[in-house]
């Protein structure tokens, strides 16, 4: 069965209609009743460096390594880990393993939480150990 004329008329009219409430409902003030609001928006940012709104911190493993290959968070930080490499990779902290991701394979993320003690912990991927960062806790 195809559609006629008339049937493709009314579906662009139904599309067409909803675009338009579409476009108004963005154009609204948002139901404060005033037209002419000047307060200007708040907006907040962390303070913390490489953190996301979410207050985790990220590191991308791309080309074998590690960025940034300096991370400072603050103490119990979540940190995710991507991996945008093709082959699997750890992000494992040296000495007393604060932290260890275990393999993440490629294209995938992990996730660890930073050690609760301010310090300076290297880390390595134990299946390429030329791959070296460091997560400072302060």
């Amino acid at each position: 069965m195809s559609l006629s004329y008339p049937h493709r008329g009314h579906t662009a009219l139904r599309v067409g209609g909803a675009c338009v409430l579409l476009a108004l409902a963005g154009c609204s003030n948002g139901g404060n009743g005033s037209s002419n609001d000047t307060t200007p928006a708040t907006t907040s940012a962390s303070s913390a460096p490489n953190t996301s709104n979410t207050g985790a911190a990220h590191i991308t493993i791309k080309n074998f390594t590690f960025s940034p290959a300096n991370l400072q968070v603050h103490p119990g930080t979540k940190v995710i880990v991507e991996n945008q490499d093709s082959v699997t990779h750890t992000v494992t902290a040296t000495g007393a393993k604060a932290f260890d991701t275990g393999d993440i394979d490629a294209g995938e993320t992990a996730t660890f939480v930073a050690p609760s003690t301010s310090g300076s912990s290297p880390y390595i991927c134990t299946i390429h150990p030329n791959m070296k960062g460091t997560l400072t806790v302060s």
